[in-house]
């Protein structure tokens, strides 16, 4: 097979190709890490799409929550939710939903969206145990190899290429070899187009190898709930690693692991449904 490597000006060529979000996904966006959101406009956006209104409405009434009274409408979910939960879910959903269909070359699509749910319930729990931003957590652990999803769909030849020599060396390796990028890169170019707020955008571009600046913050955090859910093992090297950058006990790492653990299969059943 004879493929050819892209540059950067293609991929982001073919980012206006991909499925685009409804504009109110795209204002909730881009009100993550601001102080002077209005939560009462935003909230009046999100009831009178009826299809994002009816996936928060689907959520806050999930087991997943385990609320005492039905929630009837969106209002209502924002105010037993919170406004960032609720932000999150909706964000989260609908983006799963543009890119959770099935026919991509060489990419397990629910396998990919399993591990990506996994590592956002991971990194929220984390990021709860260090006293950080939780919702920007889950939706960078949840968006971590969104560029895995932009190279596979925009350039399918060469995805398959990476696929057939996948080794060793890791995937971010064989994919700058074959494509000349790597899914760290796309999938930062695909959050700055969406304009989420740079410490997402790291947490993206950078879930392999944060900066040291980065490592006791969302970038860290998301690096390190991708670690413990490949790894699967509470008391190994990253775990360690969360200690250690993140100020956490031991005992608060297997926590972590024992929450995602216990939540993971509601939130694929909530996340994933049609």
């Amino acid at each position: 097979m004879t493929t050819t490597a892209v540059d950067l000006t293609q991929v982001v060529q073919r980012l206006r190709d991909l499925p685009a979000l409804p504009s109110i996904v795209l204002d909730l966006i881009s009100s993550f890490g601001r102080e002077d959101v209005d939560v009462t406009t935003l909230a009046e956006k999100m009831s009178r799409d009826q299809a994002l209104a009816a996936k928060i409405l689907r959520l806050a009434n999930s087991s997943f929550y385990g609320l005492p009274a039905k929630v009837k409408t969106v209002k209502q979910a924002i105010v037993v939710l919170g406004f960032d939960s609720a932000r999150a879910l909706a964000v989260a959903s609908t983006v799963i939903d543009r890119f959770g269909g099935a026919g991509r070359p060489r990419v397990d699509v629910a396998h990919f969206w399993r591990h990506s749910i996994a590592t956002a319930l991971c990194a929220r729990s984390l990021a709860r145990q260090a006293g950080l931003d939780q919702d920007a957590a889950f939706i960078g652990g949840l968006l971590h190899d969104i560029g895995r999803l932009v190279l596979a769909i925009s350039f399918p030849e060469q995805y398959a290429r990476v696929i057939a020599e996948y080794d060793d060396t890791g995937l971010s390796a064989v994919e700058l070899r074959v494509l000349g990028v790597d899914h760290e890169h796309a999938g930062q170019l695909l959050a700055e187009a969406w304009k989420f707020p740079p410490v997402i955008q790291r947490a993206i571009g950078r879930h392999h190898a944060p900066a040291a600046a980065d490592l006791a913050d969302i970038p860290g955090v998301v690096h390190v709930a991708n670690g413990l859910v490949h790894a699967l093992d509470p008391n190994g090297r990253m775990a360690g690693v969360a200690a250690a950058n993140l100020g956490l006990l031991p005992e608060q790492v297997q926590a972590v692991c024992r929450e995602t653990e216990g939540q993971f299969e509601e939130a694929c059943r909530l996340l994933m449904q049609d």
